[in-house]
């Protein structure tokens, strides 16, 4: 019950970018003390910012969650973007994958190809995919990222050099219509434009939280994806906004409905 409203107060803040201690009280039916520690909890973890009488999203700020609470948040999204995204890759595909939660799940529902060639950053992921036995991983060198164990830098770079792949699978921080794909991280962002430069397509993969949301680094415009992955939580009258700007957008189902 305790991690359920904290996650939902989370959604609240991700919505509507701003909440009050007192309509939060009354949704919840607690004690102000009771939303004051979860706030402070979330403050903890850098999911929020604590102001006066209430909270605002961090994301208005260019902060990134903490590796912590994504693993967490909006998993039943991720699951099922996940899902829907290992359906566009084939046999025999060549792949770059991205680092973040919702490539570290397309990673797990990789196992059943065969085949593959995957070159990653993301430590993770390039276990979960040996674990399957039936691909091959090329896991790019670089300076080692704490809690999302990735790899970046100078190193990654020269090593992208050498590769070529059908499809990137590309995680996103943030995405607009007018600023394209953002990120948090800027030597993340750096391989994510080098997936984008060296892949024939480019699948991007985002739950309804990134909606909206303008990261600290460009990574590149909406014309950079060749196809968008996202969730049934996202408002249609939104996606319908991505698809007249010309994005090719997939709506993952709810596995849990």
């Amino acid at each position: 019950m305790l991690q359920e409203r904290r996650n939902s107060i989370v959604e609240k803040v991700m919505r509507e970018r701003m909440v009050k201690v007192t309509d939060l009280m009354r949704e919840f039916g607690v004690s102000i003390e009771t939303i004051r520690r979860d706030l402070e909890y979330l403050e903890k973890i850098g999911t929020v910012t604590r102001v006066y009488g209430g909270a605002v999203s961090n994301k208005m700020f260019g902060h990134e969650p903490s590796y912590e609470y994504r693993e967490i948040a909006n998993y039943a999204q991720k699951k099922a973007i996940a899902a829907a995204a290992a359906e566009l890759v084939g046999d025999g595909d060549t792949l770059f994958l991205d680092v973040g939660t919702t490539a570290l799940e397309v990673a797990r529902r990789l196992y059943t190809k065969k085949n593959l060639t995957v070159i990653t950053n993301a430590t993770k992921a390039a276990h979960a995919i040996v674990a399957g036995e039936n691909s091959r991983v090329i896991l790019l060198g670089g300076a080692l990222r704490p809690g999302e164990l990735s790899v970046s830098g100078f190193l990654t770079d020269q090593n992208m050099a050498y590769f070529h792949a059908n499809t990137a699978i590309l995680g996103v921080g943030g995405i607009t219509l007018g600023n394209g794909v953002t990120d948090y991280h800027i030597e993340e962002a750096n391989t994510r434009r080098a997936f984008i430069a060296q892949a024939d397509k480019v699948i991007a993969v985002a739950d309804y939280s990134k909606f909206g949301v303008t990261a600290t680094n460009s990574v590149c415009p909406l014309s950079g994806i060749t196809t968008l992955v996202t969730d049934w939580s996202v408002p249609a009258k939104v996606l319908d906004e991505y698809r007249a700007a010309g994005m090719h957008v997939i709506v993952a189902p709810n596995q849990d409905a």
